[in-house]
């Protein structure tokens, strides 16, 4: 193989590489943001970061484990009942 033929498949590879690798950098945390969706499909860790983000966006202090686990029974509850799956989290009443 050239030197010029091993550069581009190099380059080609790197360029794949890169797009792989931004797809899986692009899940973030919305906080408040997050959809109904997003939020019942995600672990408990997960739930508790969105909610962390969330209570935080608002000016709240980091929420102790009572307020983190009320604030998760909240939302759940309003994204299956009077919320939809693309309704946000901060929509669900949450003190």
């Amino acid at each position: 193989m050239s030197a010029m033929k091993h550069l581009k498949a190099t380059v080609v590879s790197a360029l794949a590489v890169a797009a792989l690798m931004s797809g899986c950098s692009s899940v973030t945390n919305e906080g408040g943001d997050t959809k109904c969706k997003d939020f019942t499909s995600a672990d408990e860790k997960k739930q508790n970061e969105a909610i962390t983000k969330m209570l935080k966006d608002e000016g709240k202090n980091e929420p102790a484990n009572l307020e983190l686990t009320g604030t998760r029974l909240s939302i759940q509850t309003y994204c299956q009942t009077a919320g939809t799956q693309d309704s946000t989290i901060k929509e669900a009443p949450h003190l």
